[in-house]
């Protein structure tokens, strides 16, 4: 006959921490194993100072030397091993081995290490008088501005309110405020609240928390009070996006300031052309219009604009015979009106010969008489 005795149930162990050595020199290496923790969890394995199992790692993260921390994925069943290497703490010691979860729900063991020739100093005392509790879940409160767009720090308040659950009153509490950035270790920062809670009292918290300029990302802002992490609340940060369209506008500043520099001292350097007067660009169209072979004579420095239009023609001068020569003719009727003055005489003429003198009226030719082209021409009564 088979009798089936019942066995008692397993009972839930947490996660625990085993070293391959309890002391060690720096420069060494130990193995560090564990079980019972979540399956596929990331963890990260530091040396701490300053830290007791029972009481955990009080300074946080800047009591460990995280240069020298190694991380390590645990497999199916919660267990893992890894090599670390041994390094002094930053703080003496007691130290330990301080494993903790980095993303999902937190959880964390430690493990006594003495580190050989490390100097160690005692923990400070622990007070249990009094004893803080969250009464309300933590949130961020705030807005990003205008600035924050433009790579501003961004800045939030963590308000929470919590209650005195020891038998002591508790004056002027120090939390610590941890900003974490993706997977890493969070960076902590001391805050102390002014104001005392009497046992069984409680109080509304408000804790400035602010980033770096230009931060942008996922982060996680935590709570911690007596080396206990209170709470935690994630917090999104957008892109400042100003900053970026400020760089593209730059990239496009600069090369079309560089350019039209460029072009004045190009234009600065360059030869000029001489400057061409209306007169002349007049006058070369003029001669561009005159048949091949014939072109006028010089003008004379007395004839202006206005007398070669405005003065009347000689009564006695002969009309040319062809239009080509119109010039001519209003040249030598605008020295003829010129009126007294200095005699001067035309190039084309003979100094007894010129249209305003008695010698060319005679001997100037008529159409009248063709074969006499040296007599008078006979006027009417007068």
């Amino acid at each position: 006959m088979l009798v089936l005795t019942p066995t008692a149930p397993a009972t839930a162990v947490g996660p625990s921490v085993r070293l391959s050595q309890t002391q060690a020199g720096t420069g060494g290496s130990i193995t560090v194993s564990g079980s019972g923790w979540r399956s596929h969890a990331l963890l990260m394995l530091l040396v701490c100072g300053q830290s007791a199992p029972s009481r955990g790692v009080l300074g946080g993260t800047n009591s460990c030397a995280n240069a020298d921390g190694r991380a390590v994925t645990t497999d199916a069943d919660g267990r893992f091993s890894r090599v670390l290497p041994v390094t002094e703490p930053p703080v003496p010691c007691p130290c330990v081995v301080h494993v903790a979860t980095v993303t999902g729900a937190k959880a964390q063991a430690d493990a006594v290490l003495r580190v050989a020739g490390h100097p160690v100093r005692p923990l400070p005392a622990r007070t249990d008088g009094g004893r803080l509790s969250v009464l309300t879940d933590i949130r961020l409160d705030g807005s990003s501005g205008v600035l924050t767009w433009f790579g501003a720090p961004p800045s939030r308040t963590l308000v929470l309110t919590v209650g005195n659950v020891g038998s002591d009153p508790v004056t002027d509490p120090v939390f610590r405020v941890g900003i974490s950035h993706g997977v890493f270790a969070p960076q902590w920062d001391e805050q102390q609240w002014r104001g005392t809670l009497a046992p069984g009292g409680k109080a509304r918290i408000r804790l400035p928390v602010e980033l770096s300029a230009g931060a942008h990302g996922d982060y996680t802002v935590s709570l911690a009070y007596g080396g206990r992490v209170l709470g935690e609340q994630p917090w999104g940060v957008g892109r400042p996006w100003g900053v970026t369209l400020f760089w593209i506008l730059l990239c496009v500043v600069v090369p079309v300031a560089v350019f039209r520099i460029g072009m004045a001292a190009v234009d600065r350097v360059r030869p000029h052309r001489p400057h061409r007067s209306r007169r002349s660009r007049g006058l070369r169209r003029a001669h561009r219009g005159r048949p091949a072979g014939r072109t006028s004579p010089a003008r004379p420095p007395w004839l202006r604009r206005g007398d070669r239009t405005d003065a009347p023609h000689a009564p006695d001068a002969p009309h040319a015979p062809d239009a080509p020569d119109a010039p001519e003719a209003s040249y030598a009727t605008g020295a003829a009106a010129a009126g007294p003055g200095p005699t001067s005489t035309l190039p084309w003429f003979t100094p007894d010969s010129a249209p305003g003198t008695a010698a060319g009226r005679l001997s100037a030719p008529h159409d009248d008489n063709p074969a006499s082209p040296t007599t008078p021409v006979t006027k009417g009564p007068t």
